[in-house]
């Protein structure tokens, strides 16, 4: 199969090497040509441009591509499609870009591999990426069975775990379990940041170890993504940002009344439920 990537970065690169390994034959497009001849040079696609003319042949295309750029490229690309060619994003919001694209390309299915790593680029591109990961597709009434039977066929060689939900109840979904977290991961790096004994806080980054590692990873990563995570998922952010600081004020006051026991009873529940989120 011709299969079309927008966008040669951690996502699309990673899409890239898997699918040709595959067999496919890989049409590769990025905003610039240093980063087209890293993708030829590392085998993540067969031939490379930075001219969206370039997709004219294939047969699915996936738009790799930040949130806001993804409408603007469906855009650019229609002059060049046929009618069944089939469209479909990675973005980690899909309300706000089912609703822009829907209405510009019936072929499109909405979809969000749960991947990543903390580094992003063509340079960051792995093979093997989305094994065992989940794979969201948000297909909604007026999209072709078809369009979507294929996408699913392709993202399901890839050895991930296919969902199907709505958009709006997949943006409320990942607001709590990736969203949230980028966000309270960052606040933890800025609050550490905001100690005013500067030798204190150079001890604590020096005996710094796998605790906060863990915990501060998702705060470390792509500013870009954070930032448009919050703009295209803001209700649901919010409401899940505002549960958790309802819960951090319930904490506050354990400690403040020295409250042991609760606060045991509260780690013992979070212990056993913390298994639900990875079965």
């Amino acid at each position: 199969m011709n299969i079309g990537i927008v966008g040669l970065g951690l996502i699309g690169g990673s899409l890239g090497l898997d699918l040709r390994a595959m067999g496919h034959q890989i049409w590769g497009v990025s905003r610039q040509e240093r980063t087209c001849q890293l993708a030829l040079e590392r085998g993540v696609v067969d031939h490379a441009s930075v001219n969206l003319k370039l997709l004219a042949k294939t047969e699915v295309i996936f738009i790799c591509t930040p949130i806001a750029a993804i409408a603007p490229i469906v855009q650019q690309l229609i002059p060049y499609l046929s009618p069944e060619t089939i469209l479909t994003d990675v973005g980690s919001v899909k309300q706000a870009v089912v609703e822009q694209i829907a209405p510009l390309w019936s072929n499109f299915v909405g979809g969000h591999p749960m991947s990543g790593t903390a580094d992003n680029g063509i340079e960051a591109a792995q093979s093997n990426l989305f094994v065992g990961n989940p794979y969201v597709l948000t297909p909604v009434e007026t999209t072709p069975a078809v369009a979507v039977n294929i996408v699913e066929e392709i993202v399901r060689t890839l050895t991930t775990k296919v969902y199907f939900c709505g958009p709006e109840e997949h943006d409320q979904a990942v607001a709590w379990i990736s969203h949230l977290p980028v966000m309270v991961s960052a606040n933890l790096i800025d609050a550490c940041m905001s100690e005013t004994d500067l030798g204190v806080l150079k001890l604590a980054q020096l005996l710094s170890s796998s605790g906060f590692r863990d915990t501060s990873r998702v705060g470390g990563g792509n500013p870009e993504l954070g930032v448009m995570m919050a703009r295209y998922n803001r209700e649901a952010l919010l409401r899940s940002l505002t549960s958790y600081r309802h819960n951090l004020n319930q904490l506050i006051e354990l400690l403040e009344h020295q409250n042991w026991q609760a606060l045991d009873e509260k780690l013992h529940q979070t212990q056993l439920q913390r298994p639900e989120f990875f079965r």
